[in-house]
């Protein structure tokens, strides 16, 4: 076959990248926390090796969001929270540190309430020793940090409702913190209802003061903190997909 002179193959098309994905951690002068964000992200980056994954942090531990996003310089990303629930730090904290960076950013909603926090709670449960009494004389305390917002109770009263109807018991949320009942005022209304054999689940993403003092009161077993479960590095990246996805339909939406 002859030879085709002067036809040049176009260029390769070169996918743009994704936005960055940042994980909005909170901090904590507990050195697992920081371990255990860490190990999480490397999970995380695993499972989207094509995803940039960058940390920062609310307080306490650097990086701070603010250098976070200002060495992204103009690039695009989203902020995930790594928060269980709505609150001040989701709605003034983040957004003002966004808007005051040079990145263009978006922000995907917290993790919870979410089933894949069910997951992580129940695996959590099961390996400190959960499944072993009746069902009538068991039932769990979900331990969070709290919160004076009312959203965020909320969104962890859904979490509770989630967890019980997946264990088959009563859950009643409690808190370390802010709000109420304290995780002792839980465990006395659970003991008044006769059950005997009271778990605490430990709603919190990583080791720290407040889930070691909330351990500490349980009755019976403590499970650890949601930490690296998988469910948290697949929740982490559901809410970048979801925060991208509701990205794109607005000017769809906008010219409809």
């Amino acid at each position: 076959m002859p030879r085709q002179l002067g036809l040049v193959p176009p260029p390769a098309t070169r996918r743009p990248a994704p936005p960055a994905l940042v994980v909005v951690a909170h901090g904590s002068r507990d050195p697992r926390a920081l371990s255990t964000v860490s190990a999480l992200l490397d999970r995380v980056r695993a499972l989207r090796p094509d995803v940039p994954v960058h940390l920062g942090h609310i307080e306490l531990n650097a990086p701070l969001l603010p250098d976070t996003l200002a060495a992204l310089g103009d690039r695009e990303a989203v902020l995930v929270p790594l928060l269980l629930s709505r609150g001040y730090h989701v709605k003034q904290d983040i957004p003002e540190m966004a808007a005051a960076s040079p990145a263009r950013t978006r922000l995907a909603a917290p993790l919870g309430p979410h089933t894949l926090l069910v997951d992580a709670l129940q695996a959590r449960l099961t390996e400190a020793g959960w499944g072993r009494t009746p069902r009538r004389t068991s039932a769990v305390v979900l331990a969070a940090a709290g919160s004076r917002d009312p959203h965020a109770r909320t969104d962890t009263a859904r979490t509770a409702h989630l967890l019980a109807a997946r264990l088959g018991v009563p859950v009643i949320p409690a808190y370390a913190s802010a709000a109420t009942p304290t995780v002792e005022t839980a465990v006395r209304t659970l003991l008044a209802r006769g059950r005997r054999h009271i778990a605490l689940a430990s709603y919190f993403t990583a080791p720290g003061r407040f889930a070691t003092e909330c351990a500490q009161k349980a009755p019976w077993l403590a499970a650890a903190p949601l930490g690296t479960h998988p469910a948290m590095a697949e929740l982490l990246l559901h809410r970048y997909d979801e925060a991208l996805t509701a990205a794109t339909a607005a000017p769809a939406l906008a010219s409809a």
